[in-house]
């Protein structure tokens, strides 16, 4: 009987090439499975949920998930770039970009300092 080293932790960490992704049909697929909502209507949830996060995001406000995170627009002022081909200077445009702030009980969680419970909001 053969038995594989086992990884050392600091192995575990580290990134793996392929990052799985949790897509829409996924969580609607989890509102049926978990709630007993029909699957239109947990597909529906999920559309409204990111409906409204986007809608309040374009009118410049800040979305703040209790217990989860804040979604914030942030003003980025124009700056001087270049092409980083041609090493020509290309001006970079004022914009707004989204930021995401994950709240402390979340970063706990992920962090495995507190355990996830019934009571997680």
């Amino acid at each position: 009987m053969t038995t594989e080293p086992k990884p050392s932790p600091s192995r575990l960490l580290l990134p793996t090439l392929e990052t799985p992704t949790l897509t829409k049909a996924e969580l609607a697929e989890l509102l049926f499975e978990r709630l007993g909502l029909n699957k239109r209507e947990s597909k529906d949830m999920v559309e409204a949920f990111f409906d409204i996060i986007h809608a309040t995001l374009v009118e410049g406000k800040d979305v703040k998930l209790s217990g989860y995170g804040n979604f914030n627009i942030r003003r980025k002022a124009p700056r001087p770039g270049r092409n980083p081909r041609t090493g020509e200077a290309i001006p970079i445009k004022a914009r707004n970009v989204v930021t995401f702030h994950a709240s402390h009980k979340l970063k706990g969680v992920v962090q495995g300092d507190v355990p996830l419970g019934e009571e997680f909001e």
